[in-house]
């Protein structure tokens, strides 16, 4: 065989293996860009351990970090919801707030168990959903302003049902299996939130109503077309997110011991800088369970080092709004990529 019979029998095996290199490397790059954050969270960890080891890594320290944001990791969990079939929530820090008002009112004042206080909470929440979804499905109005105005509403009930005061008094029962019972040292709410996240990971990668979802998200005409019943997927997503504000509501409740009617709202902004960080993270270009919930510790693990460190507390501030903002700014630029290989 000659050398040009050589060079031309060749020719396609070394286009197949230039191409295998190249599909390496990006696969090596998806990988990087998927684990970024984790990875990132470990400097951090690393850097504040080698700065005060004595205070940041201490198991008391870290135990309270993973348990503290339990709350933080279910509000999360519960917006992403909407998110990944295109509708904000801006309702759910106040669906929280009143939950755990409404279980102070029942519970602490008028008597009632802590078990059915905690279920009249969560079927406020499914009415709450509804009406959510009434106004976005049937009068066609966006997500973002009707959940902004139920939201209001809400702060407002809270703040008459309360008499703008903090309950306290609430049931142990309920406090002693959020807070109290631990495991290896954690608090049962952080089990409950982990278990929260496998559950919607599993439901968004293995089930038909979890793709629906995303392909809903992902295009709604085109959702349409193909058969899916766009406005029922809807209605489960903003259900969903409002009774699982509750149940965030429910872990607040018995995490402080009491009701407060203004502090819950605070979760709002660390919620969506955590659920957008998380859309860069694990499975990029969309919202995911284990992504936001690495988000929610990248977070808290930044703040808490540099508390411990000696800076002053504006920097929860700069760090949940600074990380909005690009958390935002970095999920489109991955959306955008996404959608180009796509297509």
């Amino acid at each position: 065989m000659t050398p040009v019979q050589d060079r031309v029998v060749d020719a396609p095996q070394l286009k197949s293996e230039v191409h295998a290199e190249g599909a390496s490397g990006w696969n090596w790059l998806r990988f990087a860009e998927a684990y970024a954050l984790v990875g990132a969270l470990l400097v951090l960890v690393a850097v504040f351990g080698v700065l005060r080891p004595e205070a940041f890594l201490s198991w008391a320290n870290i135990s309270t970090i993973l348990g503290s944001q339990a709350v933080l990791v279910v509000l999360t969990l519960a917006l992403i919801i909407p998110l990944n079939a295109g509708d904000f929530d801006l309702s759910v820090a106040s669906v929280l707030t009143l939950s755990a008002m409404i279980i102070a009112v029942l519970n602490a004042q008028r008597g009632w168990p802590v078990g059915i206080a905690m279920l009249v909470s969560l079927a406020v929440a499914v009415v709450i959903g509804i009406v959510n979804a009434g106004f976005i499905l049937y009068f066609r109005i966006p997500s973002l302003i009707v959940t902004l105005g139920t939201g209001t509403f809400i702060n407002g009930v809270v703040l008459w049902i309360s008499r703008d005061q903090t309950i306290s008094g609430i049931s142990n029962t309920l406090v002693d299996y959020v807070v109290v019972t631990r495991i290896f040292g954690v608090p049962l709410a952080f089990y409950y939130a982990i278990s929260l996240c496998i559950v919607l990971w599993y439901f968004f990668e293995y089930t038909t109503p979890g793709r629906r979802v995303l392909f809903v998200g992902r295009g709604r005409e085109v959702a349409r077309l193909s058969g899916i019943r766009v406005d029922r997927v809807r209605l489960f997503c903003l259900l969903a997110s409002s009774v699982l504000s509750a149940v965030a509501g429910l872990l607040y409740c018995g995490t402080i011991g009491a009701a407060d009617p203004l502090s819950g709202l605070t979760f709002l902004l660390p919620a969506f800088a955590a659920a957008f960080l998380g859309a860069t993270s694990i499975s990029p270009g969309r919202f995911n369970p284990w992504g936001s919930t690495i988000a929610v510790y990248f977070l808290v693990t930044g703040i808490t080092g540099l508390t411990i460190l000696g800076i002053e507390t504006f920097v929860q501030n700069l760090f949940y709004g600074g990380g909005l903002v690009l958390a935002v700014a970095l999920s489109q630029l991955v959306r955008k990529r996404e959608a180009q290989d796509f297509s």
